[in-house]
């Protein structure tokens, strides 16, 4: 269950179309608020999880937005407050993840990877502080273990979860009092598409002896949307232990 009601309440999920962004969206849903959903591709999975937030008696928006532009996400930011007359939390989970040994990282490669999991944050949480500040409302990041420890294939994605964690505690200072800005850092996720060896073998290494879902990661989301708003400037890991 939610710590309180979102009842009343817009929020904003990047990345919100599948997978993760997808149980966040429908996690806030179900605690009550509005929800709109960003997507770069992924229309007609961004189509079914709206009508999912819908079913669950809640107005959903579908919005195309690239997280990496300006431009783009201006414009997304302006439709949700058009759609809903407010914004209560913004969850900043749109990123992506990238594996290659850090000698052959092109530079090309690097900057895909920051362009999306540290530039999108900081220009998503700029254009809606405005909206954010009026409603007294939270900022949620969705960082990584792997932004806490050092994974030698994932130099460039970890180097970006690191500068997002930070970029929290900075919000967090820059932000306040009106808005609390905090990160939740996943372990080991169980998705589509994952290999069930390499699941096993996470899960063998998690003190909680399993890995984790797209759920456990909304319920912490949750924590910091509908919580104490005197939680500020906090990263979260969500991974059963794993990192210990």
């Amino acid at each position: 269950m939610p710590i309180q009601s979102l009842s009343g309440k817009s929020a904003l999920v990047t990345g919100g179309a599948r997978r993760i962004g997808k149980g966040i969206a429908l996690a806030l849903a179900q605690a009550g608020a509005d929800v709109a959903i960003t997507y770069r591709s992924s229309r007609t999975q961004a189509e079914q999880t709206a009508s999912e937030i819908e079913q669950a008696g809640r107005r959903a928006l579908c919005v195309e937005c690239d997280v990496r532009s300006e431009t783009s996400v201006r414009a997304a930011i302006a439709a949700v407050n058009a759609a809903f007359g407010r914004l209560n939390v913004v969850v900043n989970n749109a990123a992506v993840f990238a594996s290659a040994p850090l000698e052959s990282i092109s530079l090309n490669e690097w900057d895909a990877v920051f362009e999306t999991n540290a530039r999108g944050p900081f220009l998503v949480a700029r254009e809606a502080l405005p909206a954010l500040r009026a409603s007294q409302g939270r900022i949620v990041n969705i960082g990584s273990l792997g932004g806490l420890q050092a994974w030698a294939g994932h130099a460039h994605y970890c180097g970006s979860k690191a500068a997002l964690h930070m970029l929290t505690q900075a919000m967090a200072k820059a932000f306040a009092p009106q808005v609390s800005v905090n990160c939740v850092a996943p372990g080991w996720i169980e998705l589509d598409g994952r290999s069930e060896d390499e699941a096993a073998r996470f899960a063998a290494r998690t003190p909680m002896q399993r890995n984790g879902t797209a759920q456990d990661v909304a319920q912490a989301v949750l924590f910091f949307a509908a919580g104490p708003g005197f939680v500020t400037g906090q990263i979260l890991a969500v991974d059963g232990g794993l990192g210990l």
